[in-house]
């Protein structure tokens, strides 16, 4: 049985299936697709600036009605706005943009070298101000994160990283659990370009879901907080429908077994 939530290495719950945003065509599909996903029981929404769209996650919640302390919101500072005083002007940018006044985790998009702990120091200002409930990094990997923890005070409680069986990590996941840090998975639909392996299919087959709902109830039983994007409302809707089966220990292994370094972002060692 997997809980709905998780509790991170300061005290706070996070939701552990959320609605992940990127950057669809029209901006208008983030707000109806934020409210959508609050309606049917998503409680975590995944945004960052350099998507462009935070205003209309504001909207979409406003739109909701769903009270802002019952919803947990994540963002992320962008490569550009990188360094400590440009990342407490991108905070407060990005509340401006979301229309509340604290964020429930922030996030250091990706290790830019030059910047990156600089950028950490900053995190650490506003998580000590309390003006964040949470703090962590996306895109990191080992070395990075030895990097971070050679100059960091607070251990970062989320590390986000594209993860699916197709990219699958079992070290970084255990790194990450030996350091009490959150693994959080994106990309765990491969962006449908997997949606008809075979393995798959099978395995979908047997537990009458679709091929998506294996691949997020994959990562929730990796022990991933786990964030599918979507715009379409059956696809939001089908995506939380993932808790009342189990997939089995030899479903798992065959899974794992698909690895082949599939990836639809960059590679983090690039950086």
């Amino acid at each position: 049985m997997i809980e709905n939530k998780v509790l991170l290495n300061n005290g706070v719950e996070m939701p552990r299936l959320g609605l992940g945003i990127y950057a669809p065509g029209e901006k208008n599909e983030v707000s109806r697709a934020v409210r959508w996903a609050l309606e049917t029981g998503y409680r975590l929404i995944d945004t960052a600036s350099v998507y462009q769209n935070e205003e209309e996650v504001g909207r979409g919640m406003k739109d909701s009605g769903i009270q802002r302390s019952e919803v947990f919101i994540t963002s992320k500072v962008g490569n550009d706005e990188q360094g400590y005083d440009q990342t407490l002007r991108a905070y407060d940018q990005s509340l401006k943009r979301l229309q509340t006044d604290y964020l429930d985790l922030y996030l250091v998009h990706w290790p830019i070298r030059d910047t990156r702990k600089e950028t950490w120091r900053a995190l650490e200002t506003l998580y000590n101000e309390k003006r964040v409930r949470a703090i962590g990094v996306s895109n990191y990997y080992q070395p990075h994160l030895e990097e971070l923890f050679a100059y960091a005070s607070v251990v970062p409680a989320v590390n986000q990283f594209e993860q699916s069986p197709f990219l699958y990590r079992p070290e970084l996941l255990a790194y990450c659990r030996e350091k009490h840090i959150q693994p959080e998975g994106y990309s765990p639909l491969v962006r449908g370009r997997k949606e008809s392996n075979e393995v798959l299919e099978s395995i979908a087959t047997q537990y009458e879901k679709s091929t998506y709902q294996v691949l997020i109830r994959w990562g929730l039983q990796q022990g991933l907080v786990t964030i599918p994007k979507s715009t379409n409302q059956k696809r939001i809707q089908e995506n939380f429908d993932v808790w009342d089966f189990e997939l089995s220990e030899g479903d798992m292994q065959q899974l794992n077994a698909l690895n082949a370094d599939v990836r639809v972002a960059d590679d983090p060692m690039d950086y």
